[in-house]
């Protein structure tokens, strides 16, 4: 296998799996907001969001206040964010691109639909259905990815760098979600 394909394959997963992880932690971010708390102590929790995954300079650049829907906005939807939701689906799509004749036929569809789906979204209509809807959405498309993943293609070196690239996403959030820890207050 050339390492260009190995390459791809490998980051293909990585992001797709950083999407997940990041999708279910805004998640629980954002039903925990919904908690009675000062805004303070909701704009702090969204602040530390931020600090896990390195972007606090990368967000004052473009937002003056960190609160929920400034910080939502920067990791779900901004092309301008390499990080955000929206990034790594299309990462993850360019890169299953460049190896599409690697891949079984179900798993550039998953892939593909994943990414054109994303594109029919904007900010707006992702909060006028619900972000927990949307971060749904995110983790059952990238539950199907892996499953096609799985079920369709041979168990060869193919298979093992997408594997590799996602079980080191996932470990390297779950060694990141552990130094970060975001304090959520006790109901009042």
């Amino acid at each position: 296998m050339l390492s260009r394909t190995a390459d791809h394959l490998y980051w293909m997963a990585r992001y797709t799996e950083r999407a997940e992880n990041l999708a279910r932690l805004l998640d629980v971010s954002y039903q925990m907001s919904l908690v009675p708390q000062s805004v303070a102590s909701r704009n702090e929790n969204w602040r530390a969001i931020l600090a896990l995954n390195s972007l606090e300079t990368a967000f004052a650049e473009t937002y003056r206040e960190v609160n929920v829907e400034n910080v939502l906005r920067f990791m779900v939807s901004d092309p301008a964010n390499p990080s955000s939701i929206f990034s790594c689906l299309r990462a993850a799509r360019e890169n299953a691109h460049a190896v599409r004749g690697t891949m079984t036929a179900e798993m550039w569809e998953s892939v593909n639909a994943t990414w054109i789906e994303l594109r029919q979204q904007n900010f707006e209509h992702i909060l006028a259905r619900g972000v927990s809807e949307f971060f749904d959405w995110v983790k059952l498309r990238s539950a199907v990815t892996r499953g096609v993943t799985f079920g369709t293609m041979l168990k060869d070196d193919a298979l093992h760098f997408i594997r590799l690239g996602g079980l080191l996403e996932r470990g390297g959030q779950h060694r990141a979600n552990s130094r970060h820890a975001i304090s959520y207050p006790a109901p009042e």
